[in-house]
């Protein structure tokens, strides 16, 4: 809320506190020129981590006051949007600039630099004044237009430059983020088309096992193959993937050994099954005359044989 001022001020408010903070803060004025400024907006800029901290060791009373107090001296109520709370704290200009003088950012020595000219100049001259812009209005009626002093011009000339700097600095970090989304999105499309070939593998070897299980010769060959034996399972049965897991590592074992006498916990490691589904995948086999129970061996690990030829 910026209410208009009763005289005109010597220097731009706005660019006075960006000289000094580095930043364009939030700012009331009130009907008779004063400033006040969100404490919490100051102190972030400046580098206080504990506002309240800030403002109790800098800070004296008389330039320190909540928002609901300021507006109501001057019978005003308090603004809406933009987080400005009734209890806000809320600083004075000078307030504003005590904050200043105590910050040790590099950013705020000109501005403290030309503080100290002030008072320096004030003890021995007796005042301090601006000069007046070279160039004037017309207008004999327009207000006097004052030369901003050399330190605060050079302290905003390098806080914009600084400023551009990181505006240039975030738009490089953008383009190399969006570089980088890009060429993941690219490595999940790659990836999304080797699963894509890999399910088509898989497609074309079911196709041949299917292929070979209808093929006439295979019901007579007299030594069965691995791929026969799984074909001639697929046929007999819908198994569920993790009989299909269980059937790929034992059909070899069967057809080259004759028997299969692996440790439920050996096959288990190996299809990365528990050995309770090993079992049940087992008993499926089992039941549909896939395979069928010799025994057990010595360490009580249970044999399975082929339950006819293939």
């Amino acid at each position: 809320m910026n209410e208009p001022c009763k005289r005109q001020d010597a220097i731009d408010i706005s660019d006075f506190v960006y000289a000094a903070t580095g930043a364009r803060v939030r700012r009331l004025t009130m009907p008779d020129g004063t400033h006040w400024f969100p404490a919490v907006d100051v102190c972030k800029e400046l580098g206080h981590t504990n506002s309240r901290q800030a403002l109790s060791d800098h800070v004296p009373a008389g330039h320190r006051e909540i928002l609901e107090t300021v507006t109501g001296a001057y019978g005003l109520s308090v603004p809406a949007g933009r987080e400005w709370r009734r209890d806000l704290n809320l600083i004075s200009l000078e307030g504003l600039v005590l904050l200043v003088n105590a910050c040790t950012k590099p950013a705020c020595a000109p501005f403290k630099k030309w503080a100290a000219e002030v008072i320096a100049t004030v003890q021995q001259e007796g005042s301090y004044s601006l000069q007046k812009a070279e160039v004037q209005p017309a207008d004999p009626a327009a207000p006097v237009v004052y030369a901003m002093p050399e330190q605060v011009a050079e302290a905003i000339v390098r806080l914009e430059e600084h400023n551009l700097r990181m505006d240039e600095e975030l738009a490089i970090a953008q383009r190399e983020s969006l570089s980088v989304q890009r060429q993941l999105l690219a490595a999940q499309q790659e990836n999304l088309t080797a699963q894509q070939s890999i399910a088509e593998a898989m497609n074309r070897i079911a196709s041949r096992l299917d292929s070979l299980a209808l093929t006439p010769a295979a019901s007579t060959t007299p030594h069965p193959t691995t791929e026969s034996v799984l074909a001639n399972w697929r046929r007999r049965l819908s198994v569920t993937e993790d009989v299909w897991t269980v059937a790929v590592v034992i059909a070899p074992v069967l057809v080259e050994e004759g028997e299969l006498r692996q440790p439920l916990e050996s096959l288990a490691a190996r299809t990365g099954l528990s050995v309770h589904r090993v079992n049940e995948c087992l008993r499926l086999l089992r039941t549909h005359a896939c395979i069928r129970s010799r025994g057990a061996t010595e360490d009580g690990a249970p044999v399975y044989v082929l339950n006819q030829p293939v």
